[in-house]
């Protein structure tokens, strides 16, 4: 049972051997090790456990550890893709970005203030929230790097209202302020699951507006994966990349606990196949959001959450592993 990756270059992955026992020992995602073990890190998942900017019910402040706890059980090779993503490149968890509680605008700059300190290390982001309030300075930081970036945001709702009681940040503007701010590359913009009742048509029509495609749930269903991944990928091509999971968009049979479940949504078997369907894209970070375990029963959610984030990891260390060999294999 020990973990045989021939192509390992010097990372510390998850230990595996005929003794581990995975529900033993400190809940790191997928048993990495921290940050202050290893000093960098190719990928970083790090936890942002505010729900302040939530509509319904609250609770996903709480959601980071709970996925971590779940991500026990992943191991070392993803057999979808072909790839060790622990070995390929050095994954650590980064541990939690402290948010004021009580004063979103001020966690919105904690957050992005944190995010900026992981990113110029050198590694790429994936942050599991919290709610998706998040997202806004995620991508502040995100683009600071990269410039504007595609978006391939998963979720039940479009997430890009213009405010809510007057609040300008909440989780369902994300992408709204996002947009507004020159964040986004407005030609590569695509939701993935949305469905449920809305307030007005007026909400489909200002979406457009801000350049989304949208791909409903109902849409993944009748049209399938493999061409729903088709589309996804024309749209972004060879753009940086950043994806926004929100768990929601999973139906409530495979997400119970989410704060705003929406009947209808997608399977945990068709996200993961559209994630791992995007592998040829040129992902630079990535959230995982609105995990609110109170809801949750038997780990249904964060178990859907954790191999989610798995999927996403993957994608990242394939790809910086491939830019790694090309630059280690030029011609001198």
């Amino acid at each position: 049972m020990t973990a045989n990756c021939p192509d390992a270059t010097g990372n510390i992955p998850p230990q595996e051997t005929d003794a581990t026992l995975h529900f033993t020992g400190p809940a790191t995602f997928g048993r990495v090790p921290r940050l202050d073990q290893v000093g960098t890190a190719d990928i970083a998942v790090v936890g942002v456990p505010f729900d302040a900017g939530v509509s319904y019910r609250p609770g996903a402040r709480f959601g980071a550890n709970a996925v971590r706890e779940a991500s026990r059980q992943l191991r070392p090779y993803n057999p979808a893709l072909d790839v060790y993503p622990f070995h390929y490149t050095q994954v650590a968890d980064a541990g939690d970005i402290t948010a004021n509680p009580h004063n979103i605008d001020e966690a919105v700059e904690s957050i992005e203030a944190g995010s900026d300190a992981l990113l110029s290390t050198g590694a790429q982001l994936m942050t599991l929230g919290g709610d998706h309030t998040i997202a806004l300075p995620l991508l502040r930081s995100v683009a600071r790097r990269h410039g504007p970036v595609a978006l391939l945001h998963f979720d039940a709702h479009l997430d890009t209202w213009d405010s809510h009681f007057g609040a300008r940040y909440t989780h369902g503007t994300p992408f709204r302020r996002a947009a507004e701010e020159g964040l986004l590359d407005t030609s590569a913009l695509s939701h993935v699951g949305t469905r449920g009742s809305l307030y007005s048509k007026e909400d489909l029509d200002e979406d457009t507006k801000l350049g989304f495609g949208i791909v409903t749930a109902a849409d993944v269903m009748r049209r399938g994966v493999d061409e729903v991944v088709q589309q996804l990928k024309e749209r972004i091509g060879k753009r940086p990349l950043y994806i926004s999971v929100d768990i929601d968009v999973l139906d409530p049979a495979h997400a119970p606990g989410t704060g705003t479940p929406e009947a209808g949504g997608l399977t945990s078997r068709e996200l993961l196949e559209i994630v791992r369907g995007l592998a040829d894209c040129y992902v630079v970070s990535a959230d995982l959001v609105e995990v609110a375990p109170a809801y949750d029963h038997a780990e249904i959610t964060a178990v859907a959450a954790s191999h989610t984030a798995y999927e996403l990891i993957t994608l990242m260390s394939r790809q910086i592993a491939f830019f790694r060999w090309v630059e280690e294999n030029k011609p001198s």
